[in-house]
Parts: C-alpha cells; structure tokens; sequence
C-alpha cells in the first residue's frame, strides 16, 4: 500500500497564510482620489501610471447594485481598474456605498436619473469635455444603458457591458419562482419585499453564492488539491472578499427587478415604461457590447446576448463569449486575455468616432 505523499513546505506555508494569517491576495485597493459625491453616489478618478502617456477617452465603470465597487478591482495584479489605468487610459468609478436610511428604499429610476447622469458629466468635465465610455457589470450594464437611451444628451461614446440580462425567459433557475408566482399572483414574494424595506447584505451574498452551490461545497476539496497554487489560492480569497462583503440591495429597485424582469420578462422587449421616462432600447445610437460568461448559470449567453436584437439603432454592436461564470467572466485568472481584450479592443476602436448626432 502507498505511502500517502507528505505535504511540501511551500503547501503548508500557503495553506497557512490563506487559513490563519488572514490571506495571500494583496487586496488593496488601486490608488484614486473622490471628485464629486451626491446621494448613493461617491465618483473616484483613479491616479494616473507613472511614466504612461494618457491616450483615449475616459471610462467609467459602473457596477451592479448589491455588490462592493470593488468587483473592478478585485486584487493587485487582477484589477480591470488598474488594466485601463496602466494603458493611459483615464479611468473613473462610481460607488454607490452602503444604503442607508431611506436610500435602501430607492428604485432603478434614482441611479438611472440622478446617480449616472451627474457622475457622467462630471467625468466628462473632469476630462476636458470629452465623451465618456461606460463600462458596467450585470446590473450595471443594464443601469449604464438605460441611461444612454433616456437620457440621450449625456456625452456618452460607447456602452461595454460584462454578463448584463436582457431575456430571463432563458434563465432555468427562475423557472420556479416564475412558476409559484403564478400560483400566488407574485404577492407573497412582493409583499415581503414592501414589508422588509431592502434586501439585507448577508441575504444578497446568500443569493450570489447559491448560483455556484457546487462550487462552494466542493470547495475545502478544491483547496486541498492546489494548495501548491498559490496564485490559485490568492483568486479564492479575493473571490470570498466579494462574495462575503456584498451590500443590501434597495427595496424598490429589487421588488421592480422582480415583478417586472423576472417575472413579467419586460426587459426582453426592450422597452419598459417607468415612473417618467420611457426606456426604449431601439433608440440607442451608441455602440454597444455584451461580454457573456460561457459557464454563467446566473445570466446564461443566451438571455446575455438577447440585446442584440433589441438595439435596432446602434452602429456596431458586439457580442463576444468569454470563458468564465457570472463574476469569473469579468476578473476571472482568464479574463485579462479574453473579456478585458474585447473591452480594450471595443473602446480603442471607438475612441475616434464620433457619436451619431
């Protein structure tokens, strides 16, 4: 019978640096200065590389609601936020913060009118006036372009989304709820919603990691047999950091999110009325991309790429598939050589071109 191999040092010393010593990533975050703030609204500009020339025009990069900014940055040597920076490029932020308050009762039409707006002006004249180049994630993508088509006066260049929904109606996990709300009309799911006020942070980071329950339970597994990666180990930890810190998510926004995307499929139209504007897709003339995460069971290529058919008035509209699930796709190990590639080719090609009057 074998002998079972003994662990090495350099096994023992990672395991014990990422179990006892509180980690092996380098989480700090890329150096930026606040420009401006509003309600549920801190916009960063991220310091410039020493030695790089600046060339291209501004990003702003737009999370999700429910998840730290810091979904852009997740770690020294694996942040999108530090990638654009070392090209030159000039890079921004917006953060929403913490809910608080009444902020946790807001809605998608608060970040769509009074949020993104102002943070796209100010980047914009932080800049020199030039136009600005929204970049968002999951939600963020939907926030950042349902912005362009409400508010078609923003000097808004491109719109480069990372694994954002358009069509739920090809998500598998939903089909039960869609199912028991059927049954119950959508009102006991609602009517806790109202009740509650917000969705509580510990419950969000819940919901995230049950999306990759397989993941997780194999995990301690996982862990044993690449106790030699470290570089493997360090992606783990910052994973957690984000999975483990998510924010509350508002309740409005979350109940329309609900009723009116997962439930009814609005967004699959491409057009949803809300409180004031009508956001209408067919009337975005900007180029847009949709990044999706092959393995993604949180937003499946399909109902990722749906957009395409909506956007009847966009020049160039890209729909690339990237290897990754729904946070791997954006600043998984792979992404710097396949999503950000997409983003830093899309952006770059759009950087001259002018926005359709």
């Amino acid at each position: 019978m074998a002998t079972p191999k003994a662990p090495s040092k350099q096994s023992v010393l990672n395991l014990w640096d990422f179990l006892v010593k509180g980690g092996i990533a380098d989480l700090t975050r890329t150096p930026s200065e606040v420009i401006d703030t509003g309600r549920t609204r801190e916009l960063h500009r991220y310091d410039k590389a020493k030695g790089v020339r600046s060339k291209g025009i501004p990003v702003l990069l737009v999370p999700p609601l429910g998840s730290q900014a810091k979904c852009f940055d997740l770690r020294q040597g694996l942040s999108l936020a530090q990638a654009f920076v070392d090209r030159g490029r000039p890079t921004y932020l917006v953060d929403y913060g913490p809910l608080r308050g009444e902020d946790r009762l807001v809605g998608i039409e608060h970040f769509v009118n009074d949020v993104l707006p102002p943070a796209i002006r100010k980047v914009s004249e932080d800049a020199g006036g030039r136009d600005v180049h929204l970049v968002g994630w999951c939600m963020g993508g939907l926030l950042s372009l349902g912005t362009t088509a409400v508010h078609r006066d923003l000097p808004i260049r491109s719109v480069a989304m990372v694994a954002s929904p358009f069509d739920l109606s090809k998500q598998p996990l939903l089909r039960p709820v869609q199912v028991a709300s059927k049954v119950t009309r959508g009102k006991v799911v609602g009517s806790a919603l109202k009740a509650a006020g917000s969705v509580p942070a510990p419950v969000v980071s819940i919901g995230f990691k049950a999306t990759a329950l397989p993941t997780y339970l194999k995990k301690p597994r996982t862990l044993w047999n690449k106790r030699e990666d470290r570089e493997f180990l360090g992606q783990v930890q910052a994973v957690d950091h984000i999975m483990n810190n998510m924010l509350a998510y508002p309740g409005r926004a979350t109940l329309q999110v609900y009723q009116r995307l997962a439930l009814r499929n609005e967004l699959a139209t491409g057009r949803i009325q809300g409180p004031n504007h009508l956001i209408d897709l067919a009337t975005v003339t900007v180029p847009v991309m949709n990044v999706a995460g092959r393995t993604d069971v949180l937003v499946p290529p399909a109902a990722a790429h749906h957009v395409g058919e909506l956007l009847t008035g966009s020049p160039d509209v890209r729909l690339p598939l990237a290897p990754g699930g729904h946070l791997g796709v954006l600043t998984g190990t792979k992404a710097p050589e396949t999503t950000w590639l997409h983003l830093h080719e899309f952006l770059e090609a759009h950087d001259r071109r002018r926005r359709s009057a």
